[in-house]
C-alpha cells in the first residue's frame, strides 16, 4: 500500500507552533507520499454520543464526521497534530479520538481491523522546558495505537508559546528532519511484555 499521511490539526489557533513543526516534518516526506491536512477547528465534530450498546449505528455519508472517517480509513499514517493543552491532547483531538469508539461499531467499517498495522504519530508544541510534562499526551496516543494494534512512531516535541516560537527550537527542527523516516514499532500497552 502506498503511504498516505493524514494530518489531523487539533489546535484552536491556525498556523500555531504545533502546526509549524508538523509542516517542517512533512516537508521531509518523499515525493509521491500523499498528504491530507484536516483542521478540526475548521471541520468541527458534533458532541460525541456514546451509542456502543445501541444497535442503530450507521455509517455517516456526509458532513465532517464522514470526512474524517473516510480520511482516517484511507490513511496509512495518522498524525495527531495537537498542542499540549493541560498536559494532554486538545479538546478537538479528544473528540476525534472519541469518535474512534463509535467507528469501532459502525457496520461495514471494520475499523479495528482496518487500522491494525497502520501507524499513529504525534506532533506537539509545549510551553515548558521539561518535556516529561507531555507524558499524558504521549500515553493517550500510544495507548490508542496499542488498542487498535497500530504502530506508534512517537511524538515530535517542540518548545514554543508565542506564535512562531517553535522555529527557534533548533533541536526540534533537527528532529523534524528525520521524524517520519524512523521505523515505528507495534504499539504496546505499558503492561505488555515481549
Amino acid at each position: 500500500m502506498t503511504r498516505r499521511f493524514l494530518f489531523v490539526l487539533g489546535s484552536s489557533r491556525s498556523d500555531g507552533n504545533t502546526e509549524l513543526l508538523a509542516r517542517r516534518a512533512a516537508e521531509q516526506l518523499p515525493e509521491g507520499v500523499e498528504q491530507q491536512w484536516i483542521d478540526l477547528a475548521a471541520h468541527p465534530l458534533p458532541e460525541f454520543e456514546d451509542l456502543r450498546h445501541d444497535s442503530d449505528h450507521v455509517r455517516p455519508t456526509r458532513g465532517n464526521v464522514a470526512l474524517l472517517l473516510d480520511a482516517t480509513l484511507a490513511a496509512t499514517d495518522v498524525v495527531i497534530v495537537s498542542p499540549l493543552y493541560w498536559y494532554s491532547v486538545s479538546a478537538h483531538v479528544k473528540r476525534y479520538l472519541d469518535y474512534w469508539s463509535g467507528w469501532l461499531r459502525t457496520p461495514g467499517v471494520d475499523f479495528k481491523a482496518t487500522m491494525a498495522g497502520r501507524t499513529l504519530w504525534g506532533v506537539t508544541a509545549l510551553a515548558h522546558e521539561e518535556q516529561e510534562v507531555a507524558d499524558p499526551l504521549v500515553g493517550t496516543l500510544s495507548n490508542s495505537a496499542a488498542y487498535l494494534r497500530m504502530r506508534f512512531g512517537g511524538v515530535l516535541l517542540g518548545n514554543g508559546s508565542k506564535p512562531g516560537d517553535v522555529l527557534g527550537d533548533a533541536e526540534a527542527l533537527a528532529r523534524a528532519k528525520t521524524f517520519f523516516a524512523q521505523d515505528a514499532p507495534l504499539a504496546r500497552f505499558p503492561y505488555e511484555t515481549d
